[in-house]
């Protein structure tokens, strides 16, 4: 009897249609859904990724800072090493001798520099009393000014009984302070030369590894793309030397003609101070100014600014583009935003490394087809295709 019910259970399960199952279709979005989505991923992705090359930036900026001033080095020193290698003097000797020339002129500008500032100490007794009168008027108008707004501000018995307390630093810790940060500055000052060095040294061994990194489909691209940085390197650095020597020439004949004493040396430091965007007009003014008191006086001053500021215009507009402008291809715009965000992240080293590393970024977008909407945006030119 079990065995008729169990075969009647069978058949009747058998007989009994099967309901259907549910199948369930991956991957059915709208086409429009997933590119709008995969546009959202990659957005953010690239939020993420400039977020963290510049915290990278910032947080490893004395090395990196280092490492490229080395290779501008590495840049300025490089038709030494050619010219070198042209008479069969093998490369790592030409990068040897070239780092040595360096640093011998590196010396030499600085004890020349050192022994004029000295000189000017020395000789700063014998007109201190002028200095100290015009220092004097200055705070006597002050001083008349801070009075007037006295009398103007209502005060109160409370204010006048006031007592404000000031916690004066320790200068043993400023000491302290300073001493290790210039220690630090000098450690990692000492690994420039060497760097330049061995980048010279191994340049084509760099520059060949570099390319193989590449796809072969992509090396020709990469390897035009570092000869064009190169070249723009090589044309910022070349221009602004001579920029520099021209302006410098310009304010020595200035100064000499104002008898700004020890005319050379200021006008040599104004000349290359000048070449920082921006802030260089500003700062040019300071050594003759400084220099100048006790022995110019008014009309003097007005024209020692009246000159730097028209050297500096003919400077930005004539001869940095002639010689510099046509390497570059960077609209204003994008030249005021990176002084600022380098400035930010490398201080005053990142106001002089600014532009050279933007229009190498330029380069890069240039020759990356995707990319390429962002080194026209770049640039100072936009073809519409």
């Amino acid at each position: 009897m079990p065995e008729n019910e169990l075969a009647n259970s069978q058949t009747l399960a058998e007989a009994e249609p099967t309901a259907p199952v549910p199948v369930v279709q991956v991957g059915t979005q709208p086409e429009g859904e997933r590119r709008r989505l995969a546009r959202t991923q990659a957005f953010a992705l690239a939020i993420l990724a400039t977020g963290a090359v510049l915290t990278l930036m910032y947080v490893a900026r004395p090395v990196l800072i280092v490492v490229a001033c080395a290779t501008l080095l590495a840049f300025v020193l490089a038709p030494i090493v050619s010219i070198l290698e042209r008479i069969h003097i093998p490369k790592s000797l030409g990068a040897f001798v070239a780092v040595i020339l360096m640093l011998a002129a590196l010396y030499s500008v600085f004890m020349v520099t050192y022994t004029q500032v000295n000189d000017f100490l020395n000789e700063l007794p014998r007109y201190s009393g002028e200095i100290r009168s015009e220092l004097m008027h200055f705070r006597r108008s002050a001083e008349k000014l801070r009075k007037t707004t006295e009398g103007v501000l209502p005060s109160t018995p409370e204010d006048r009984k006031t007592v404000v307390v000031r916690q004066s630093d320790d200068w043993a810790d400023t000491l302290t302070r300073n001493a290790f940060s210039l220690t630090e500055t000098l450690a990692l000052a000492s690994f420039v030369p060497f760097l330049a060095y061995f980048m010279l040294s191994w340049q084509d061994h760099v520059r060949t590894a570099t390319v193989m990194l590449f796809k072969i489909e992509n090396r020709n691209t990469a390897y035009v793309t570092l000869g064009l940085i190169s070249a723009m390197v090589r044309s910022f650095i070349v221009g602004n030397l001579i920029i520099g020597i021209f302006l410098s020439i310009a304010s020595m004949i200035v100064f000499a003609s104002l008898e700004v004493p020890y005319f050379y040396v200021l006008g040599f430091i104004s000349g290359f101070v000048s070449l920082i965007p921006y802030l260089g007009v500003v700062l040019a003014f300071i050594p003759p100014v400084v220099a100048g008191l006790g022995h110019i006086h008014g009309q003097q001053f007005v024209i020692i600014i009246l000159a730097m500021l028209g050297l500096h215009l003919f400077a930005l507009n004539v001869l940095y583009p002639a010689l510099i402008g046509r390497r570059m291809q960077l609209n204003p715009l994008v030249v005021t935003l990176s002084l600022l965000m380098w400035g930010w992240l490398w201080g005053a080293m990142g106001l002089i490394l600014a532009v050279p590393i933007t229009a190498a970024l330029k380069i890069v977008l240039d020759h990356v087809e995707p990319l390429r909407n962002y080194g026209a945006w770049l640039g100072e030119n936009v073809n519409n295709e």
